[in-house]
């Protein structure tokens, strides 16, 4: 799915059921070329683990969102989001496969996003684990049957949400994720 959300609009993204990652990307809706960075906002929080208090920002060092309850606090900001390439590449299978890749693109096209324009998503619950060599590998999410996390729009953006389709990801079963946006203003 794709939408707009307004500076100050409250978004909350829950999982119902529990276990299953959600890929968030946005652009600032004034101008396309500013969008969300993963670089960025690691390297402004000094963290790998964003979580209640932590910003994104753009590639333009301005504040997109800013995470103000995280039930959950791990998420990914490493991972670009599946695609078909990562699944015939990672799995060695050319079989079509869904990707969030593919749903972020369906999805952002009508508000005349490019597929290339989505880069490093904020994989929201996505459990990677850091190893002292470096390696990392994918745990199961913590996510628990509807546990959230809330972000508050900083400024006017055109955001795009999807359930992660890559069984591997959410503990061998996709699940649905929800959404609701709270106005503030």
């Amino acid at each position: 799915m794709a939408f707009r959300l307004e500076r100050g609009q409250r978004l909350r993204v829950r999982d119902p059921r529990g276990q299953q990652v959600s890929d968030l990307f946005c652009f600032s809706a004034a101008d396309a070329g500013e969008w969300l960075s993963s670089g960025r906002s690691v390297d402004y929080a000094d963290t790998l683990l964003l979580t209640t208090g932590h910003a994104l920002y753009s590639n333009r060092s301005r504040v997109m969102l800013r995470i103000v309850e995280d039930e959950v606090g791990r998420h990914d900001f490493l991972m670009t989001p599946c695609s078909l390439a990562m699944f015939q590449i990672v799995a060695r299978d050319e079989a079509w496969h869904p990707s969030c890749h593919e749903n972020l693109a369906k999805n952002l096209a009508p508000f005349g996003i490019s597929p290339d324009q989505i880069s490093t998503t904020f994989n929201i619950f996505m459990n990677v684990v850091f190893e002292p060599s470096g390696r990392l590998h994918i745990e199961p999410p913590l996510s628990r049957a509807g546990q959230s996390i809330l972000f508050e729009a900083e400024m006017d953006l055109l955001v795009g949400l999807t359930a992660c389709s890559h069984e591997e990801t959410n503990n061998g079963h996709c699940k649905p994720i929800t959404y609701t946006i709270q106005d503030t203003r």
